[in-house]
């Protein structure tokens, strides 16, 4: 940690003897309204609107332009002495408005919409956990039914397709 800012979220930090310290900690306070629990506009946009309302953010692009330069992925916030910026860090997560999805920061960059985990629980009762080994289609036996047989395969499918069974 440096003397002057926060290790994670770079805010700033009172001094002893320092003269307007209502200044660094409205400011501090500022970015704290920007970082806990953001709900943002949008994703990845690399220029900054041009009437922005203070109070509203967004996540910034790749490529920033303008007021945003130099500031990519960070979170953007508006606030009536200008823009405010927090830097991404892996773990992030914000509420995108325009997607209705959580927008989270991992490995360098902001995914939406992608939820991961170990399994899945509702009512306390697993109900989807680890994938599972895979499951030959059905073949040969001594009767063959057509239509079982179909159906099998096609629920072996789709548990293919949504990765609950390996391939």
């Amino acid at each position: 940690m440096s003397d002057e800012t926060s290790v994670r979220l770079g805010l700033p930090l009172l001094q002893s003897g320092q003269a307007q310290k209502e200044m660094f900690h409205n400011e501090a306070l500022t970015l704290l309204d920007l970082a806990v629990q953001p709900v943002v506009e949008s994703v990845g946009m690399n220029a900054p609107p041009t009437a922005p309302v203070a109070g509203i953010c967004w996540v910034i692009g790749t490529a920033p332009s303008g007021a945003w330069t130099g500031q990519a992925q960070a979170l953007a916030g508006w606030s009536e002495a200008g823009w405010r910026f927090i830097a991404a860090r892996d773990g992030m997560a914000a509420w995108s408005l325009v997607d209705g999805a959580i927008a989270r920061f991992s490995d360098g960059a902001w995914t939406v919409g992608r939820v991961s985990g170990t399994e899945v629980v509702l009512g306390g009762n697993v109900v989807v956990g680890a994938r599972q080994a895979a499951i030959a289609d059905p073949a040969g036996g001594s009767t063959t039914d057509a239509a079982a047989r179909a159906a099998i395969i096609s629920i072996l499918a789709a548990l293919r397709t949504h990765g609950l069974i390996a391939r």
